[in-house]
């Protein structure tokens, strides 16, 4: 299904406080905060015009979050940069002065750490960023997973020492358990989707993805005509198109949404122009983004920045993680997880729909970029899905 923007609020200034945050003092905040981190690297942009042509489109650039900081996923940006800056904050109010990120590693902040707990709900990825952040203050953390997140995603959260909570039901059954608990024990919740009087720390978790945009800017040999990037809650979709918005104005390239069949809460969010709650059906195979409520932060941006929302199916996205793992002569190969592989899937779906090509004004010419969000996180799903052999999978793991 297609739609395109037609809410009141299309293109229309973003919201003061996301455009803070999201814009270029936000890209600014997490960018220094990577500059602390020895491990990060930029992500690849891999350029793929075999595929380009074989499309019929002019550019094809990919930015592969499968690379992100030992991760796999671009939500090692979010979670772990969120709960850097509230034990910053935490441990500026202990200690009575301003902090930045070089006072992360001293004894007298990772003291008021030590003191923490932070808690989330996750559909694997963002679990393991809030660990991991967890684990490089010396924090603890506490994450809930709910009844689809596979035993191999569970077991790479725990890794790095997160006590591990199984919730019966969704992943936004996860996120309503994992929001009480934590109001009884005095945990501090960071999640990446919002809900009344909690906007802040998703914001911060999506001021990391700014980053994504940030790099690829940088790198593209010019800025793209169209992009198109998954949703699950909204958050990398919203940050994105928010950077764009801001840092290129009336430049900004054409900016579609892609939501899982199986679970277009923000797809239908547009349909309805509110945030809306769907009714949980048959499981996507895109399960990083199997999610049935908007996060209403994340919805605020799209209604103003989103061109078009649409939705692809499972064995759309399917067929792009092969095309992806057996390129075209020429193209490098690019190793792309089921949800991974979603916006790219967006733009193979939305090019065999007349409509859809002729709405989005997609032809020869048009320079896309999309996101990779994850690789083989779940190694034995994505072989199975690629039909290749575990042995055989190639690129960051879990």
């Amino acid at each position: 299904m297609f739609l395109l923007n037609s809410l009141a609020a299309y293109r229309q200034p973003l919201h003061p406080v996301d455009a803070e945050m999201l814009g270029t003092a936000g890209a600014d905040a997490i960018e220094r905060h990577l500059a602390q981190r020895p491990e990060h690297r930029p992500t690849p942009l891999v350029a793929l015009p075999g595929l380009a042509a074989e499309l019929g489109i002019g550019a094809l650039h990919a930015k592969d979050e499968g690379h992100r900081l030992g991760l796999g996923s671009f939500k090692a940006l979010g979670g772990a940069y969120a709960v850097a800056r509230l034990v910053l904050e935490a441990a500026g109010e202990t200690l009575g002065r301003a902090l930045d990120e070089a006072d992360l590693t001293s004894p007298a902040v990772r003291t008021v750490a030590a003191g923490m707990t932070f808690a989330c709900a996750t559909d694997g990825n963002h679990g393991r960023s809030v660990a991991q952040g967890a684990a490089l203050v010396g924090a603890r953390s506490v994450i809930f997973v709910h009844g689809g997140v596979s035993p191999a995603r569970a077991e790479a959260i725990a890794r790095f020492g997160a006590e591990i909570v199984r919730v019966e039901g969704t992943y936004d059954d996860s996120v309503v358990e994992a929001a009480r608990v934590a109001a009884e024990r005095g945990w501090i919740v960071v999640s990446d989707t919002a809900w009344e009087g909690y906007e802040r720390i998703p914001g911060l978790v999506m001021q990391g993805y700014t980053a994504i945009m940030r790099e690829a800017l940088a790198e593209l040999p010019a800025p793209p005509t169209h992009v198109f990037v998954q949703a699950g809650v909204g958050g990398i979709a919203a940050a994105i198109a928010a950077h764009l918005s801001l840092v290129l104005g009336e430049r900004r390239p054409i900016f579609t949404v892609v939501d899982p069949a199986r679970a277009a809460c923000v797809f239908e969010s547009a349909r309805a122009g509110e945030p809306t709650k769907i009714g949980h059906g048959e499981p996507t195979v895109m399960a990083m983004l199997e999610c049935y409520d908007p996060s209403p932060l994340a919805w605020r941006v799209l209604a103003r920045a989103a061109d078009a929302f649409m939705t692809v199916e499972d064995e759309v996205a399917v067929e792009t993680m092969n095309r992806l793992a057996r390129p075209v002569v020429g193209d490098p190969a690019v190793v792309a997880g089921e949800s991974g592989a979603a916006g790219l899937a967006g733009l193979v779906a939305a090019l065999r729909d007349p409509q859809a090509r002729a709405a989005l004004k997609l032809d020869g010419t048009s320079r896309i970029f999309v996101v990779v969000t994850e690789g083989a996180t779940d190694p034995g799903r994505y072989a199975e899905l690629v039909g290749l052999t575990p042995a055989e999978v190639a690129g960051p793991v879990a």
